[in-house]
This record gives C-alpha cells, structure tokens and sequence, in this order.
C-alpha cells in the first residue's frame, strides 16, 4: 500500500490532468460556439484560432497524458526543451500536412495510436522495456514519432470542418501558435507540480503509480477509439 503523501500525490496529479478536460474532450470534440465559428468563418482570423488551438490543447487530455510522461522523469530545462521540441515539430509538421493537403486519416485509429503513444509513455517510465526486451527504444525519436500521430490527431478534427481556402495559411498558423502556448502552460502546471513531489521520499512510490495510472489511462484510450472504430 502507498503511503498516505504518495496516494495524496496520485490524486492531485490525476485531478489536476482531468481538471484540464471538459466533458466534450472525450471525443476530442468542440464546443457549440467553437463548432459554430469554424464553420461560418471567412478570411484571416488569426486571434480567434490561436484561442482555439490554445483551449483544443488544455483541453486535450490525451496530449497532456503523453507529455506528462514524458517529461516525468527529466530534471534538466535543456532536456525538457529537446523532448517537448521533438514532439512540436512533430506535431507541427502534420497538422500543416494534413489539413493543407487535405490528407484524409480515420480519426478513432489516429486516437487509438494516441493512446497508444501513452500506454509506451508509461512502460517506458516503468522500466518495461529494459526488463522484458533488454534495453530502451529511443526516447526522442519515439516522442518525435508519437508527435506525428498527435499532429494528425489534431488535423483530423479541423478537417471535419472544411475550412474555407482563404485564409487557410494563416489560421492554421495562427491555430498551431495557440497550440503551443497552450502546452506551455499545462506543462508548466504538470511540471510544478511534479518538481514539487521529487522532494518527497514517496516520490518511488508515487512515481509508480502515476506511470501505472498513465498505462491505464492510454488502455482506456485506445479501448474507447476501437469501439468507435468498429461500432460508428
């Protein structure tokens, strides 16, 4: 059993994470009056989608559970930078990708591969790969990879909306802006409060069940996405 401080520790790590979802984010949805301006916009509209890049990705859950895990265990600001860096670029690069090409992807596989990514996430974290294959797949090409993923996750549900040509560039600019000022202050919250448990002898304790909760998290995720899959 985890001492009190560890379990105290879980909890406020998964209700802070939840706190950041609202209930529409279970599909990766939109609220009405997002859903109505992306559909009737026209032109440059550059503030309102970086808001909505900005309130997509704190709202995003599954990015927020990835990136948790990633940056769980790293404890230098050079480092943080790399990793969080290799999954912008990754993410960046296809959310133009997909929506400038047009580039049809199934939105519940692309998710299921999200929650995969968090699934990995939480082995990795867990020393699950050193134990069953002998050693660690590479983490940063694994994040940049997993990035990919995320940024066609994010594609898929701006193309459900069509988005007029004019003024495509730019929102979409504008909206991967958002995004990323968006991860820079859930991660700044996840970090703190991480930082703040590293001082705490129930750290080991509390360090195993928040990558067994993420593991958990990411089955749920991809069990969810099939379902849809197969049933929708």
């Amino acid at each position: 059993m985890f001492p009190r401080s560890s379990r105290l520790a879980l909890i406020t790590l998964i209700l802070s994470v939840v706190s950041l979802a609202s209930f529409n984010a279970m599909a990766h949805g939109v609220d009405e009056s997002t859903r109505l301006f992306l559909q009737n916009n026209t032109g440059v509209q550059f503030f309102p989608f970086m808001y909505i890049g900005a309130k997509h990705m704190v709202t995003g859950y599954d990015h927020l559970l990835f990136l948790a895990g990633v940056i769980f265990f790293l404890y230098k600001s050079k480092d943080i930078l790399l990793y969080v860096s290799m999954f912008t670029l990754g993410h960046s690069l296809t959310l133009l990708f997909g929506v400038l090409g047009d580039v049809q992807v199934n939105a519940y596989i692309i998710d299921a591969i999200i929650g995969l990514s968090v699934v990995y996430k939480g082995f990795d974290n867990l020393g699950g790969f050193e134990r069953t294959l002998g050693f660690n797949p590479n983490a940063k090409i694994a994040v940049l990879i997993f990035g990919l993923f995320h940024g066609f996750g994010l594609a898929t549900k701006l193309q459900e909306f069509q988005l007029p040509q004019e003024g495509l560039w730019e929102n979409l600019i504008a909206f991967n802006l958002g995004v990323e000022l968006g991860q820079f202050a859930a991660l700044t919250f996840i970090l703190l409060l991480i930082s703040f448990w590293r001082k705490h002898h129930s750290f080991a304790q509390f360090s195993t069940a928040s990558n067994t909760f993420l593991m958990s998290a990411g089955f749920m995720l991809i069990g969810f996405q099939l379902t849809g899959y197969f049933t929708g």
